[in-house]
């Protein structure tokens, strides 16, 4: 692949072109739809699991043994080409049926498959900050007559979300790169411009490498706005200096 071809295909990755979305953008949109989407599912089964009757718990549980005990390309296969196996869906299909239209569309499929990911390994993350939470801090807003529901809703569950930001700064990281994965369902993101590059022009490395380097800076500049809100947000668990 010679320069020339490398700085044409600059704009596939970085700011589309023929009037389509780059790579970046897609992947850009993947990342931020199924991460928010993804952490608001997780906080409510977190709260499910830990403060919820005995069979939503179990639920809760089974749900994130599942998905955490299969690959996530697994997920995304079954749930992109699986779903459309079922009769139900065959018929929505042929009646146009909303449901039909929405498992059709690669984005929403692979979207669906990123945030119940999330949601699973998020969850357990948050779970175990909720149930580890201190007791001092519990009795001391109790002491102030605070309802068990207030206190979960303006103590606990902001002081879990604050100590849970380092480890969830990796399961964000490992969304982003997860979303690879869209070009196997025929997404063009930063992956999927690669490959097509690839399959136009035989040469492999130059296109995958510069998909590599999108990707490096993406996660560099993920890991800093999390160091950030570290910085601002745990700074009352730092040692205080004598």
């Amino acid at each position: 692949m010679t320069l020339d071809e490398i700085l044409r295909a600059l704009p596939g990755y970085l700011w589309g072109d023929g009037g389509q979305w780059s790579g970046l953008a897609v992947t850009a949109k993947l990342f931020l739809i199924s991460g928010g989407l993804g952490m608001l599912l997780a906080v409510l089964l977190a709260l499910l699991r830990v403060y919820g009757p005995a069979p939503l718990r179990w639920s809760v549980a089974a749900f994130s043994y599942f998905f955490r005990g299969t690959p996530l390309f697994m997920q995304l296969m079954l749930i992109y080409y699986g779903v459309s196996q079922f009769s139900w869906v065959i018929d929505g299909w042929q009646a146009e049926d909303p449901f039909w239209l929405l498992f059709r569309d690669a984005t929403f499929c692979a979207v669906l498959a990123y945030v119940l990911n999330t949601a699973a390994y998020a969850q357990e993350i948050l779970a175990g900050a909720l149930a580890a939470y201190p007791r001092e801090e519990i009795m001391a807003a109790e002491a102030f007559g605070m309802s068990r529901a207030r206190v979960i809703r303006r103590i606990v569950l902001p002081g879990a979300l604050r100590r849970s930001i380092p480890v969830l700064s990796n399961e964000m990281v490992f969304l982003l790169h997860a979303t690879a994965l869209s070009s196997t369902v025929t997404l063009l993101d930063v992956t999927g411009v690669a490959r097509a590059l690839y399959a136009a022009t035989y040469a492999p490395f130059f296109p995958f490498l510069m998909a590599a380097a999108i990707y490096l800076g993406c996660t560099f500049a993920l890991l800093a706005s999390f160091r950030q809100a570290e910085r601002r947000w745990l700074k009352f668990l730092r040692p205080r200096s004598a």
